[in-house]
């Protein structure tokens, strides 16, 4: 499928269970999975020796219970899913990053993208420093490194090192002793804190990793905030102290995390519904019934259908147990896959006007196949409404949208789209309304720059995914 693609998740925990950490934290990563499907890895801290596993595929298909049991008990681990925006697919360039030096070991877990990490990248290898992937995580790492050889502290390290770095990352990290986890100083990727019933803290991406290992959610780590979790328990320090601002990115709630996740106080179920109402009230359609694409489009369909008093129908089936469609090694394969992936359900959308509600449109091909797949259902019109604004800018914070050479939109008015996809009519989500997702006081504080092209961390001087392949 065409989805937009976001580069992945992080999570780490301290507990009182140690036999059991390693299993705690494949269960946040697997309800972190929709972040990232390309590979994955856990770290797990016995006695100030990390040990770690990570490769290609699914969470249940890297860990096995052999595995995780190879693991070993340890009171800190952390783990990572990761979808490539950066750096080749392959093992590794899997997280976590783990290494060594003079004062002990360092594991590493990072989503997001640097804007500046070719710049230090080569900073770093004209002082000596060997890189062996070609992701951008490991360019933090050696940053952390060769400042921990001066600091008294880990944590002093970290808030030395994200000091030189620029773009988005959310990190968590693990130390001999300490849990750490940190979040840029614009915050445009999320990053939260749980509670465990044991007292225990627990940090992951999304909230709904939190509720998948029964701890509470605390709150949102803060723009450029450190905080510290050891045998002393938990302090925050503040990377950018004379930095108050938010950006954090709106396809967050648009499409990039899960429906029953609340990020920075919002819902991100109650953000879908009230894209959906906008797209009813800016672009209205004489219609029998509104269904959603599956899965994010859904709750932008159910919105739509409260505003408009239009019917609101199960469309679209999706099959979950496919697996994602690009690695299979043939053309012929993948659109076998795409066929399996999603199917219409004739009985809702046979000779009836169809409102069909998607997140995104990006080159176009996934959605002119799901609207072929309606018409041949038995749709009589088939009106597609967009719970996103129109994609006309990359992005270079962490989603795969690379390059403006394959954005339909560009160039393209929704008439035109409309044609090139086979709909009766096309419409998208306005940047204004988009702003006003997470509420009208939050407008501020979003990232729409793929969008509206005003990028908040600026842009890297050299904009190809595979920058570090052609050094």
């Amino acid at each position: 499928m065409e989805n937009v693609h976001e580069e992945c998740g992080v999570f780490g925990i301290r507990s009182t269970q140690e036999k059991g950490i390693a299993n705690l934290v494949m269960v946040g990563l697997t309800a972190l999975q929709h972040r990232g499907q390309e590979a994955a890895g856990i770290a797990v801290n016995e006695d100030r020796s990390i040990r770690f596993h990570k490769g290609l595929g699914l969470v249940h298909e890297v860990f096995p219970q052999e595995e995780l049991d190879r693991l070993g008990s340890g009171k800190i681990a952390v783990g990572h899913v990761r979808y490539s925006t950066s750096g080749n697919n392959t093992v590794i360039n899997a997280q976590p990053m783990v290494v060594r030096h003079v004062k002990g070991q360092l594991a590493l877990c990072h989503n997001g993208n640097l804007i500046n990490s070719y710049e230090l990248r080569r900073e770093l290898e004209l002082e000596g420093c060997i890189f062996q992937t070609t992701s951008d995580t490991e360019v933090i790492s050696y940053l952390i490194t060769r400042e921990r050889l001066k600091a008294p502290s880990i944590e002093e390290a970290v808030k030395r090192a994200v000091q030189r770095l620029q773009g988005a990352y959310s990190l968590v990290m693990m130390s001999p002793t300490k849990l750490l986890a940190c979040r840029d100083r614009l915050g445009i990727r999320p990053l939260c804190l749980g509670k465990l019933p044991d007292g225990n803290p627990v940090f992951a991406s999304e909230s709904c990793a939190l509720d998948a290992v029964g701890a509470v959610f605390v709150r949102d780590l803060e723009p450029g905030e450190l905080v510290v979790a050891d045998d002393n328990g938990l302090r925050s320090i503040s990377c950018f102290p004379d930095h108050n601002s938010c950006a954090l990115c709106v396809f967050e709630y648009i499409y990039f995390a899960r429906a029953d996740s609340v990020i920075c106080g919002v819902s991100v179920q109650e953000a879908r519904k009230r894209a959906g109402r906008y797209l009813a009230e800016d672009h209205p359609v004489q219609a029998d019934i509104v269904i959603g694409v599956p899965d994010s489009g859904l709750d932008a369909a159910l919105g739509f259908s409260e505003q408009s008093g239009i019917l609101y129908g199960i469309g679209l089936v999706k099959n979950k147990y496919i697996g994602r469609t690009f690695i299979s090694p043939t053309q012929e394969l993948r659109d076998a896959q795409v066929r399996l992936k999603l199917n219409a359900v004739a009985s809702a959308v046979q000779n009836k006007r169809v409102v069909m509600i998607d997140d995104s449109i990006v080159r176009g091909t996934t959605s002119a196949y799901i609207v072929r797949l309606l018409k041949n259902a038995g749709a009589r019109e088939v009106h597609v409404r967009i719970s996103a604004p129109p994609f006309l800018h990359p992005c270079y914070y962490g989603t795969d949208v690379d390059s403006e050479n394959s954005l339909i939109a560009r160039g393209h008015s929704p008439e035109d789209i409309a044609r090139m996809i086979g709909a009766d009519s096309v419409q998208f989500l306005s940047v204004e309304r988009a702003l006003t997702l997470a509420g009208s006081k939050k407008a501020d504080s979003l990232c729409a720059a793929c969008f509206d092209s005003r990028y908040p961390a600026g842009v890297p001087s050299i904009t190809e995914k595979d920058r570090f392949e052609k050094l």
